[in-house]
């Protein structure tokens, strides 16, 4: 099993202003090495030209005196030792005679003056080396083993032969050596100085846009589903010439457009709450009167024909039906007012066993369950309301789900919280309802069990809005056989 490398990624940068100084920074840097690399380049051709141009001016005197004992043959002021003419030969000159592909001589200057050769021994791979260079007059780059890299030059002898002349490369190299070194050193620092310079002035033009991030940071803030919205910060005015300028006109242009959209949703929202709580105002009188009336007919001791009676009883029920739909959009409506609720400690374990008694007496045909703490659980708040969101849990529950279905209660404190739950095996909440079951006025098409009232759709809307203004929240977890209203309150006493 091959273990694979794993090579740490860098991370890019993600602010503007990191791609700008770094995109600098690297155009720089890619500026800097080309101009490098073409001055090493350019240095190394130069001074190598100089070499070959060493070369032919010192011509094969030097390999060609090797063979005839130190001494041209048309020469006889030479050396008379045998050891080769080092006239006008610098130090480190190589000669070499080739005969065939058979080096036969080979030495090297060891002193300018006088006869001072060094017989070199050369490799069998040097030797190849040295029979392959053409015999052309140019120069050609050479390492030899035993004395580093030279500047050779091969011609034809007289006599079939072969002689190779060379030069050291060890100036050459030293000297780009040298730049390259200076090179990096000041390349190295202009661009630590120009990543800062560039990081500073990168900085210093995208202020404005960094202000009008901010300003867009602040607007994001503000809480602008509902209610009354204050007048939104707006962007620095910047030069409209440039782009920055551009983007922060048209922010604060969509920034008055926003809120003269929020200032009509709100207006359309008081106009819609204060038609609601006087409409459902006014409707208590007349809603009272008819219910009074029809109980009035009932009571007449005269004999009533029971189709009379029938009708009086409907009118009677739907009557009803109508005040409580009446008181809830009336609390639903000061809810929105932002009316504030009673706040007294509020015992809701005691609440908890009375609604479970009143759901029993509805729903004789469902087995209730109780899960209670040990200890009672306390909490601020309007109990005439948590007992109302209490009865309209377990109402749901129960015309919702098919006689013979379990509920269950549990109260529980986590972390000073009070959590409610309400929990059934019934066929449990429409995929397409979840969302916005607890909106008013919404209904499920499809009932969950048969029988199932003909409510207005806002009793969980009463859940979720008297939560609310007890500083807490309900939430729904539902799928098939299983559906659990959970509603956190904060626990404790004021």
């Amino acid at each position: 099993m091959r273990t694979r490398l794993r090579l740490p990624r860098l991370s890019r940068p993600h602010t503007l202003r990191a791609r700008l100084t770094a995109g600098l920074v690297v155009l720089l840097a890619v500026s800097c090495a080309a101009v490098g690399v073409a001055a090493v380049v350019e240095l190394n051709g130069f001074l190598t030209g100089r070499l070959d141009q060493q070369l032919r001016e010192a011509g094969v005197r030097f390999p060609a005196s090797l063979e005839h004992g130190g001494t041209l043959p048309s020469d006889h002021d030479g050396d008379e030792d045998g050891d080769g003419d080092t006239r006008r030969q610098t130090v480190g000159t190589f000669g070499a005679r080739l005969v065939g592909d058979t080096v036969t001589n080979a030495a090297v200057v060891a002193s300018g003056s006088g006869t001072g050769t060094v017989t070199v021994s050369l490799g069998a791979q040097d030797r190849r080396k040295l029979a392959g260079l053409a015999a052309d007059g140019e120069g050609h780059t050479t390492d030899l083993s035993s004395l580093g890299d030279y500047r050779m030059m091969a011609i034809e002898g007289r006599d079939g032969d072969v002689l190779i002349t060379g030069l050291p490369m060890e100036s050459v190299e030293a000297a780009v050596h040298r730049l390259e070194l200076v090179a990096a050193i000041v390349f190295g620092a202009a661009l630590a100085v120009a990543g800062v310079a560039g990081a500073l002035w990168v900085r210093w033009s995208l202020r404005p846009l960094s202000r009008v991030a901010a300003t867009a940071t602040q607007v994001s803030e503000l809480p602008l589903s509902s209610g009354e919205v204050a007048p939104a910060p707006r962007a620095p005015e910047s030069d409209p010439r440039s782009e920055v300028g551009r983007v922060a006109d048209a922010f604060n242009a969509m920034l008055g457009h926003v809120e003269d959209a929020l200032t009509q949703r709100h207006t359309s929202e008081e106009r819609l709450r204060s038609f609601a709580a006087d409409a459902s105002h006014e409707l208590r009188t007349p809603v009272a009167s008819i219910r009074g009336h029809a109980e009035l007919a009932l009571l007449h001791p005269d004999p009533v024909p029971q189709k009379v009676v029938r009708a009086l009883e409907r009118i009677e029920a739907e009557a009803a039906r109508m005040g409580e739909m009446v008181d809830d959009l009336l609390l639903l409506a000061r809810l929105d007012a932002g009316r504030p609720l009673e706040r007294r400690p509020v015992d809701l374990t005691r609440l908890v066993l009375d609604a479970v008694t009143d759901a029993q007496a509805a729903g004789p045909g469902h087995r209730w369950m109780l899960e209670l703490s040990e200890e009672p659980v306390t909490v601020p708040g309007d109990a005439h309301r948590l007992h109302q969101v209490l009865a309209n849990l377990l109402a749901n529950a129960r015309l919702h789900t098919p006689v013979g279905s379990t509920v269950t209660i549990s109260l529980q404190t986590d972390a000073g919280t009070a959590v409610l739950k309400v929990h059934d095996d019934g066929p449990g909440v429409a995929e397409d309802i979840r969302p916005k079951v607890f909106e008013r006025f919404t209904r499920a098409d499809r009932r969950r069990a048969e029988g199932a009232g003909t409510g207005a759709g806002l009793g969980l809307s009463i859940v979720a809005a008297v939560a609310e203004a007890h500083d807490g929240s309900v939430t729904l977890e539902s799928g098939p056989g299983s559906t659990t209203f959970t509603v956190r309150l904060p626990a404790g006493e004021e």
